[in-house]
C-alpha cells in the first residue's frame, strides 16, 4: 500500500516521462493481481498534463506589446513606402506632381545667389566624440537624428550624453557631443523622415551643388553665444558666407533659416557686425554687402508657448493626451526610467530652449483679460469660405469681421491656469499672488532625496510652496518668468545670462550691445541694409498651442514633477479648448502671432527696430492635408516641419535664389488674422 502511495505522488509531480512499476494489487473478485486500475490513473494523469501544457499561457509583458506595436507600425510604413516607389501612378491612384525644380528649370531658372540653410532646434544630427564607458562603440556615431536604436538599447546612457552641464551650459566632464557637419546634418531627421532633403533636391534640379549651397550646422542645445565660445560656429558661418560670396561672382547670399534657426541667424547678424571680442568684427556694412535676402521658414521670432509646457512639466498636448489615454505607459518606470523626470532633466540643461520662451510680455501676448487673438474662431474649416482668392489678404475681405464672431471669449493671455474655472474667471475674482515673496521663503528642502538621482529642481522645492503657487492661480507671460525662476532657479539663472525676453525702451542704450539681447527682435535693431529683404514664410490653418490648463500631480511618486496638463479640461463643440490646451491659428507649433508680427508691423517700413527700412514680406501657406497615405506628408502641408516639402514654398525660395524679389513673386500673401492681431498690439515703433 505504501508503494502505491509513493507511485501516485510521482504521478502528481513528475511530468512528461512517467514510469511505474507494476504493483501487486489483489483483486478480491478474481483473486488475481492486475495493473488495470493503475494504468487508468496513468492515462488520466497524462491527459491532464497534456491539457495543462496546452492551456498554460506564455508569459507576456508590456514590453512585448510595445515591440509588437512598433514593429507593426514600421512594417506598415515601409510597405506603403515600397508601394509608393514601385507601383505606377495609375495603379496607386495618385499622380506624383512635377517637382518645382524640374518645372522651373524648364522655364530657364538657374542658380544666381548662393544659398545658406540654417536648421532649427532638434532637427540637426549630433554625434559622439568622447563619452562615458556606457557609450562604448559609439564614437562618431549619431546619438541624435538617426535610427534612434540606442534609445532602446541604453536609454539612460543616451540621455546622459545629450545633457549639458547644469551650471555652465557646456559639455559635462568626459563627454563631447558635436553637430554633424554638412548637408547630411539635417536633410533627414530619421530614415524616411525628411527635413531639408526635398528643398536640397529641388535646388540641385536647377543647378545648385556644394560650391553654392551650404548647411550651417550647429549644436542646437547650446545658447547661441556658446556655439561660438565652444565651437566657433558663428565665425565659421561668417567665413563660409564670405567664401561663397567671393567664389560665386560676388553674388550676395540668400539665407534660409527654419524655426529656432531664425532667431539664431538674427543673433548672428548682430554678432557679425559687432566689434570683438564679443562680436565678429565684420563692421556695420557686412550684412548689406553679403546678404541678399533672409527667407525665414516657420519663424519663432516672438517665441513658442510649447516651450513653456516643455520646461514646466516636460510635456505638450500630444504627450498629455497619451498620458491620459494610457497612464501606465509614460508614468510607469519602464526599464527603470522615470520618463518625464529624465526628459525634464535633459530639457533643463538645453539653454536654447529658453530662447523659445515668449518674448514681449503682456504687451504682445496679452494679460489676464485681453489678448491679440480675442475672438478667434477655432473651427478653422468654417473660415475657409472667407478667403476665396489665394493672392488676397483676408484683412481686406468685406466678410473679414465674421472671423471674430464667437460665443465664448477665450482668455489666451493666461498662458498657465491652474484649473479650467481659473482660466475663465474675471481677473477681479482671481486671488492675488506675490511670487517674489515665495522666492524668498521657498527654501530647498531636499524632500525624497533618497529616491534616486533624477535632478529636476522640483526636488528642491517644498510641497507647501508648490501648493501656494498653484491654488486657483493664473499666469501671464509677464508673471510666467517669476514662476519659472521659482521652480527652476538654476536653469533660469544660467539661461537669463544668455537671453532676454522683454521690449527695449531705448535701443540706443549701450546695454543692448550685449549678446543676451541679440536674438530678441524687440530688443535689437536690424542691420542697415537697404537692398536686403526679409520674408516670414509660415503655414497656417492648423490648431496651435497657445495656453494651458494645469493641475497638481499625485505626490506619492518619488521625485515626481508636481504639475501636469489637465487633459480632462475640454470646451464645448468647436471650442478652442481641447485636452487642457487652448488653440489658435498657426503651423501646429508656432502661432501666427509669433511668426508674422515682426513682418506685419514690427519691421514694416522704417521703425526703431528696422532703421533702414528693409523690405519685409509675409508669405503664408494654407495647410492642406494629403489626399491619401501614398502622398506621404503632403505637398501642400503647412505643418511646422512638413512645410519643408510644400511645393509653393520651395518655388518661392528657388525664385528668390535665382534673382527674383518679393514683388516679383507676388508680395504679401496672407490667409490668417495677423494684420488685425498686429493692429491690436500697442507697441512704440
Amino acid at each position: 500500500m505504501a508503494a502505491s502511495i509513493l507511485r501516485f505522488r510521482k504521478l502528481c509531480y513528475v511530468q512528461h516521462v512517467i514510469q511505474f512499476e507494476t504493483p501487486n494489487i489483489e483483486n478480491k473478485d478474481e483473486g488475481v493481481k492486475t495493473p488495470k486500475f493503475e494504468n487508468e490513473l496513468v492515462e488520466k494523469q497524462r491527459s491532464k498534463n497534456k491539457n495543462q501544457n496546452k492551456r498554460q499561457p506564455r508569459e507576456w509583458r508590456c514590453i512585448h506589446n510595445c515591440c509588437w506595436i512598433i514593429g507593426f507600425m514600421c512594417t506598415t510604413w515601409w510597405l506603403l513606402l515600397f508601394l509608393y516607389h514601385t507601383l505606377p501612378p495609375a495603379m496607386t491612384g495618385f499622380q506624383v506632381p512635377e517637382s518645382p525644380g524640374t518645372r522651373l528649370r524648364r522655364e530657364g531658372i538657374s542658380p544666381l545667389h548662393p544659398v545658406v540653410m540654417v536648421p532649427g532646434i532638434v532637427t540637426g544630427g549630433l554625434e559622439l566624440w568622447e563619452g562615458r564607458p556606457c557609450a562604448e562603440g559609439l564614437f562618431r556615431k549619431r546619438l541624435w537624428g538617426g535610427s534612434f536604436s540606442e534609445i532602446f538599447k541604453r536609454p539612460l546612457c543616451l540621455l546622459e550624453h545629450l545633457s549639458l552641464h547644469n551650471e555652465t551650459g557646456l559639455d559635462p566632464p568626459g563627454i563631447r557631443v558635436r553637430a554633424v557637419p554638412g548637408l547630411a546634418a539635417a536633410d533627414y531627421f530619421a530614415p524616411g523622415y525628411f527635413v531639408w532633403a526635398v528643398l536640397i533636391k529641388n535646388l540641385a534640379k536647377i543647378g545648385y551643388e556644394g560650391k553654392n549651397m551650404h548647411m550651417a550646422a550647429y549644436d542646437w542645445r547650446l545658447s547661441f553665444q556658446n556655439t561660438e565660445i565652444r565651437d566657433q560656429a558663428l565665425s565659421r558661418l561668417k567665413s563660409k558666407i564670405e567664401l561663397m560670396y567671393a567664389t560665386n561672382g560676388y553674388k550676395k547670399v540668400v539665407v534660409v533659416p527654419h524655426s529656432m534657426g531664425v532667431i539664431y541667424f538674427l543673433h548672428f547678424m548682430k554678432w557679425v557686425e559687432s566689434p570683438p571680442p564679443m562680436g565678429g568684427g565684420g563692421g556695420p556694412g557686412w550684412c548689406a554687402t553679403h546678404i541678399k535676402a533672409i527667407m525665414n521658414i516657420g519663424p519663432a521670432f516672438l517665441g513658442v508657448p510649447k516651450a513653456v509646457s516643455n520646461i514646466f512639466s516636460a510635456e505638450g498636448k500630444d504627450v498629455a493626451y497619451i498620458r491620459a489615454m494610457a497612464p501606465g505607459v509614460l508614468d510607469s518606470k519602464i526599464l527603470g526610467l522615470q520618463t518625464f523626470e529624465h526628459v525634464m532633466r535633459v530639457f533643463r540643461t538645453w539653454d536654447s530652449l529658453i530662447s523659445l520662451l515668449p518674448k514681449g510680455g503682456d504687451a504682445i501676448w496679452g494679460n489676464l483679460d485681453w489678448s491679440p487673438e480675442d475672438g478667434h474662431i477655432c473651427d478653422l474649416t468654417k473660415k475657409g469660405h472667407l478667403h476665396s482668392n489665394a493672392g488676397d489678404t483676408n484683412y481686406n475681405n468685406s466678410n473679414g469681421n465674421r472671423v471674430f464672431q464667437v460665443k465664448e471669449p477665450m482668455k489666451y493671455g493666461r498662458i498657465i491656469s491652474f484649473g479650467k474655472e481659473t482660466s475663465q474667471l474675471p481677473s477681479s475674482e482671481l486671488p492675488s499672488h506675490n511670487l517674489k515673496e515665495l522666492l524668498q521663503i521657498g527654501s530647498p528642502t531636499n524632500f525624497n532625496s533618497s529616491c534616486g538621482d533624477v535632478w529636476t529642481e522640483y526636488d528642491e522645492v517644498s510641497r507647501e510652496s508648490i501648493g501656494k503657487i498653484a491654488e486657483k492661480k493664473a499666469y501671464t507671460v509677464q508673471t510666467l518668468f517669476d514662476l519659472l525662476r521659482f521652480v527652476a532657479p538654476k536653469m533660469m539663472q544660467r539661461a537669463e545670462a544668455h537671453f532676454s525676453h522683454g521690449i527695449a525702451d531705448n535701443l540706443d542704450n549701450p546695454k543692448y550691445d550685449h549678446y543676451k539681447y541679440w536674438s530678441n527682435p524687440l530688443e535689437t535693431k536690424l542691420p542697415v541694409a537697404l537692398d536686403m529683404e526679409i520674408y516670414c514664410l509660415s503655414g497656417v490653418g492648423l490648431p496651435t498651442e497657445r495656453s494651458y490648463i494645469y493641475k497638481m500631480s499625485p505626490s506619492d511618486k518619488c521625485k515626481s514633477i508636481p504639475f501636469r496638463i489637465d487633459s480632462s479640461a475640454d470646451g464645448e463643440t468647436g471650442s478652442c479648448l481641447k485636452s487642457g490646451a487652448y488653440f489658435v491659428d498657426g503651423d501646429d507649433t508656432v502661432p501666427v502671432l509669433s511668426a508674422g508680427f515682426m513682418c506685419a508691423k514690427g519691421w514694416k517700413g522704417r521703425t526703431r527696430f528696422n532703421p533702414s527700412g528693409i523690405a519685409t514680406y509675409i508669405r503664408e501657406y494654407r495647410h492642406k492635408p494629403p489626399v491619401s497615405l501614398l502622398e506621404g506628408r503632403g505637398t501642400e502641408s503647412g505643418a511646422h516641419v512638413d512645410i519643408m516639402g510644400n511645393v509653393a514654398l520651395i518655388e518661392d525660395i528657388l525664385r528668390v535664389a535665382a534673382g527674383a524679389t518679393g514683388a516679383h513673386i507676388g508680395g504679401d500673401r496672407i490667409y490668417s488674422d495677423i494684420m488685425r492681431m498686429s493692429e491690436r498690439i500697442n507697441l512704440q515703433l
